[in-house]
């Protein structure tokens, strides 16, 4: 079993009751394959799989060839995140409702991981994007995020006004539910449903999307990615921060939320023929055409 380009495979599962035979299932398929397989604690705990070894994210990070990430794209984002630094591979095997990055069907993970497993992939990296929180000249709160940041008005308040600058240059000040700063990976995610434009991963830029802006001539605009969007919390009550699943409730007046580019990126591994469009066409439908 010499021939695997991928040695020492973690497998990632989301923390979730049931999902137990099909890990397994993987697992025992890794393990045909000649590979050394690592189960990531959480997920294993949750699944009730014991008797295997089992590793923490900034382990499998150090440790593992390629990680195998089992759910949704929720639990990639996480553990894309958790990884980031290590540029550790990763591949997605679907046990979610939209499976934008998380693309192998279970039905299919044996016929599409024997190649991957013997480098027989494409490849392709996605840009991260790294903010903070600053309060009185200090940082309280830092984060990454593979999708978007997030500010957004509390539950039971009115709108959130930002003063918004990119770079050393203002920009506006916006009353609203919110702004989505987002990567290009996240523009099929919140920012598409919140009325932004889709991205090509390809594309070193942003979209930065209004929330139900009071002003309807705020617009969605895509922004290069080489400088830093700087978001003052300007009033609202009980504001909030979300980096992906990472969130800080109740930023205060006068904090300001700065977002750039992370010097980090996620690595995912896809079937050889993976095309973006055709991820497009699947999961949004667009069926019409040739």
């Amino acid at each position: 079993m010499g021939r695997n380009r991928f040695q020492h495979v973690a497998l990632v599962g989301k923390p979730a009751a049931g999902i137990g035979p099909v890990i397994e299932q993987i697992r025992d398929f890794l393990r045909q394959q000649g590979c050394q397989v690592s189960l990531e604690r959480r997920g294993a705990e949750a699944a009730g799989i014991v008797g295997y070894p089992v590793l923490e994210p900034d382990e499998i990070g150090r440790q593992c060839d390629l990680a195998v990430v089992v759910g949704g794209d929720g639990t990639m984002l996480g553990f894309a995140r958790e990884v980031a630094q290590h540029g550790t591979p990763l591949v997605g095997i679907n046990q979610g409702r939209l499976g934008f990055i998380t693309d192998i069907s279970f039905e299919q993970f044996r016929e599409a991981l024997t190649p991957i497993l013997a480098g027989d992939c494409e490849t392709e990296e996605r840009a991260m994007l790294e903010g903070n929180v600053w309060r009185d000249g200090e940082s309280i709160f830092s984060g990454l995020a593979l999708n978007d940041v997030v500010v957004a008005r509390g539950a039971a308040a009115g709108m959130v006004e930002l003063r918004i600058h990119v770079g050393e240059e203002f920009v506006a000040n916006l009353r609203a539910d919110g702004v989505i700063v987002s990567s290009p990976t996240g523009s099929s995610a919140y920012a598409l449903s919140a009325g932004g434009p889709l991205l090509h991963p390809s594309i070193e830029g942003w979209v930065m999307v209004p929330i139900a802006s009071h002003g309807l001539s705020n617009r969605p605009i895509v922004l290069p990615d080489r400088g830093v969007v700087s978001l003052e919390i300007v009033a609202g009550r009980d504001a909030s921060v979300n980096f992906d699943m990472q969130t800080l409730s109740q930023v205060q007046h006068g904090d300001r939320v700065t977002v750039q580019r992370s010097a980090h990126k996620s690595l995912f591994l896809h079937p050889t023929g993976w095309s973006y469009y055709a991820t497009l066409r699947r999961k949004l439908r667009w069926y019409e055409g040739n």
